[in-house]
């Protein structure tokens, strides 16, 4: 089946978007949808098979296990063991915006998410469609819009060259205004570690974590 373009630039559009990427969520398929970072292909988090079609439709395996997108901070309670101190810190300054967040899950979430060995990885996007579409259905499995070692996207139409038909919507949000993956901190272990630099510096995060930046560094 032929897939469809939103242009979510109009409100029409955006409307008539919204619409199909929720029918197409809540029917276990994804979705390719706008963050600040990049482009991103995503999927109800709950439902594993639509997880394995993202990972699927990637070409990547479990062992690259799938972020989570919230389109609340009050969602992540729900997902975490616990809500320490250093996550609400992280939190209340990065989000919404380039952070990634690996925390400790709670232990109880049907979920499969790739080898995630009982962590998942948390982020609140700076856009306000994808906030829109992850208050209506939830929190998404969501990983950049991209087949495994290309670029990852920063336009619907870059996305589109490389997953074709295989995704049936793409919300078209306009060009990602930060064009580079989030930035991912690791605060399961006993100290927080930087596992990928992007688009929030170690600088920014050592202020507010106020953490020496060697401290940070994947040892």
């Amino acid at each position: 089946m032929a897939s469809q373009t939103y242009d979510c630039l109009t409100p029409a559009g955006r409307t008539d978007g919204i619409k199909a990427a929720v029918d197409a969520i809540r029917a276990g398929q994804c979705v390719v949808m706008p963050t600040d970072t990049v482009y991103g292909i995503g999927c109800d988090a709950f439902n594993n098979d639509a997880v394995a079609k993202l990972l699927a439709t990637k070409r990547r395996g479990p062992d690259m296990p799938v972020p989570v997108l919230v389109g609340s901070w009050s969602t992540v309670q729900g997902l975490v063991r616990e809500f320490t101190d250093t996550a609400q810190t992280l939190v209340e300054a990065f989000w919404p915006g380039g952070l990634s967040i690996v925390v400790p899950e709670a232990p109880s979430l049907p979920w499969n998410l790739g080898d995630t060995r009982g962590t998942v990885l948390l982020r609140m996007p700076n856009q306000p469609l994808a906030i829109e579409l992850l208050r209506e259905v939830g929190p998404m499995g969501v990983s950049s819009a991209n087949l495994t070692g290309n670029e990852p996207p920063v336009t619907t139409s870059a996305a589109r060259q490389q997953f074709g038909n295989a995704v049936p919507v793409y919300l078209d949000g306009g060009r990602s205004t930060v064009g580079e993956p989030s930035t991912i901190i690791d605060i399961s272990g006993p100290s927080p570690v930087i596992l990928r630099n992007g688009a929030i510096s170690a600088e920014r995060i050592c202020e507010v974590l106020n953490l020496d930046p060697e401290s940070l560094r994947r040892k």
